[in-house]
Parts: C-alpha cells; sequence; structure tokens
C-alpha cells in the first residue's frame, strides 16, 4: 500500500508539473528553457536545471540532447530551437546559453569515461609508457635523490607499500599513478612539501604556538602515495555520482576535461594533507574515520550550487575561469 501512495503521488506530482509548465508557458510567453536561461545566471545553477527540464521532457529530442555527439550539439540546439518554436533571431542569446549548457553536460558525461578508462586499465611493467610515468613520479617527488634500482625499497620513500608500486595501483589503475604524477609535475614545490610532512608531520608549516594549541604533541604521519591512490577512489566516486557538477559546472566554461579532474584531485590532496593534521589522529588506524569525515565535508561544499573548489596553488593556473 505504502509503494502504490508513492507511485500515485509521482505521477500526480508529474501531472502537476507539467500542467505548471504548461500556464506558465501560456503567462510569460517562454518555455521552460527560456525562463531557466534568462532567469538563472551562468554557472551550476543553470546548467543543472536544464540538465533536468531535457531529462524529465516527455520529447525524445530533449531527453537524447544530453547525450549527444560533441560535434552535434549545434544541430540540437537548432532541433530544439525549431521544435519549441523559438525565433534564433529574436532570441540569439537563448542558443549561446544553450550551447554552453549542453558543452558542459556532455563534456562531463565524457569525462566520466575518460576517467572511467584510465581506471580500469592495469599498470603493466611491461609497458615503457607505465614505467617512464612511474620513474617520472620518483624524479619530481625526489629530484635530488637518484633511485638506486626499479626495484627498490626506497618506493616506501614517497609512500608505497613495497619495494614494487606497481601492486599498489591495482583498485584505481594507471587513474592513481597519472593523478599523482600530475600532482608531482605540476605543482613540484607543494607535492614535495605535504610528502615531507605526510613523513614528518610535526615539520609541517604548522607554527608551535598552533602546535600547542591543537595539542598535537603525537602527530601521525601517512603513506603519501597511498593516500594519494585514496584520494584518487574518493575523486572518482565524487565524479560518477554527479557531486562534482557543482565544481566544474562552475569553473568550465565549455567541457570540463581531464585536466580539471587532475587539477581536483590536486586540491583534494592538498586539502585532505590539512585537514589530517589537524584532526590529529591517534594512529594511522584512524584513517578511515579521517577521511569519511573530509569526504562529507566536501560534499556539503559541493551542495551549494555557487560552490567552485578553487586551489590556490600552480596547478589551478589556467585552469579556474568563473
Amino acid at each position: 500500500i505504502k509503494m502504490l501512495i508513492q507511485v500515485c503521488l509521482y505521477f500526480y506530482c508529474k501531472f502537476l508539473w507539467r500542467c505548471l509548465k504548461f500556464v506558465m508557458r501560456k503567462l510569460t510567453g517562454r518555455c521552460e528553457l527560456q525562463r531557466i536561461c534568462y532567469n538563472t545566471k551562468p554557472g551550476a545553477s543553470r546548467t543543472m536545471k536544464i540538465e533536468t527540464s531535457l531529462r524529465d521532457s516527455k520529447s525524445k529530442l530533449l531527453q537524447t540532447s544530453v547525450s549527444v555527439h560533441p560535434d552535434a550539439i549545434e544541430k540540437t540546439i537548432d532541433d530544439i530551437m525549431e521544435l519549441k518554436k523559438i525565433n534564433p533571431d529574436i532570441n540569439p542569446q537563448l542558443g549561446i546559453s544553450l550551447q554552453a549548457c549542453l558543452l558542459q553536460i556532455v563534456g562531463y558525461r565524457n569525462l566520466i569515461a575518460d576517467v572511467e578508462k584510465l581506471r580500469r586499465e592495469s599498470y603493466d611493467s611491461d609497458n615503457p609508457q607505465h614505467e617512464e610515468m612511474l620513474l617520472k613520479l620518483w624524479k619530481f617527488l625526489k629530484p635530488n635523490t637518484p633511485l638506486e634500482s626499479r626495484i627498490s625499497k626506497q618506493w616506501c620513500e614517497i609512500g608505497f607499500q613495497g619495494d614494487d608500486p606497481k601492486t599498489d595501483f591495482r583498485g584505481m589503475g594507471l587513474l592513481g599513478l597519472y593523478n599523482l604524477q600530475y600532482f608531482a609535475e605540476r605543482d613540484a614545490a607543494a607535492a614535495q612539501q605535504v610528502l615531507s610532512d605526510s613523513l614528518h608531520p610535526k615539520c609541517s608549516k604548522f607554527s608551535k604556538a598552533e602546535w600547542e594549541k591543537k595539542r598535537m604533541d603525537k602527530a601521525i604521519g601517512y603513506s603519501f602515495a597511498i593516500v594519494g591512490i585514496n584520494i584518487t577512489d574518493l575523486a572518482y566516486n565524487l565524479l560518477v555520482s554527479g557531486a562534482l557538477k557543482t565544481h566544474f559546472y562552475n569553473i568550465a566554461p565549455e567541457a570540463p576535461t581531464l585536466s580539471h579532474f587532475q587539477q581536483t584531485f590536486c586540491y583534494l590532496m592538498h586539502e585532505f594533507h590539512k585537514f589530517w593534521i589537524e584532526e590529529d589522529p591517534m594512529d594511522i588506524m584512524e584513517f578511515n574515520r579521517v577521511r569519511e569525515k573530509f569526504r562529507k565535508r566536501i560534499i556539503k561544499q559541493l551542495q551549494n550550487p555557487d560552490m567552485a573548489l578553487c586551489p590556490h596553488f600552480a596547478a589551478s593556473e589556467g585552469l579556474i575561469n568563473m
């Protein structure tokens, strides 16, 4: 009975919503897409409303417009304008606004596919490109310390669990390596500082007064590379769940790319590092608790439609466009 009531309520609300849309169109002389574009500022608020409107439309054309190929977006906009009987000469800005929204919507879907492809690709020690990326990671993080051999206990110095890092990439595949190398290469100073702090947390940039205030007398470090792979998992799940739409729709003027995702990873690594020190866990066994608390804080931030996770370090240069 409860399920039947819920189904009836769903269809009733859907019917009521369609009636309301019909009345609004008659009163304003504008369709829902026009009202959204004209009354909502650019960014996540507008794009997410457009996405919902298109997806929930009874028109097959509008429903499928959120998954068209990027090259077909212009034609799709023309088809929508024709379907809605909107004169593009009288409403030139509408086509531009819809195109910007569709580029973001379609781009987000394509970004998920690109990220998923990297996640599913396993690290292959027989692949020269994979090996080169791994060796570059060492070089960027430890520029003054030569790696004695490919299989070495030295890998533990940057946070891997054993003498061969390839086993640590099983969960996130190449995506974990791509993100770690991006952070280490694009913002070497910050990555090296985070690595140093993770090994010697009491030598971090917090002042002595701040340490005493927070009672961080037994600061616990963490494994940099392993945490990086774990934060990659966090970023991946935020992306797939749609939580990162707020961020990407606010920072990417068109389609979000893999570089935007990697830049977001850099931000999350930077913020998690500060969060870990502030939480001052008793031991490494508290990692899951701290990570979950951090995840909830990020999700709460992303629930604000005006939110953009804006990192203030080199990895963000050229990408942030508010």
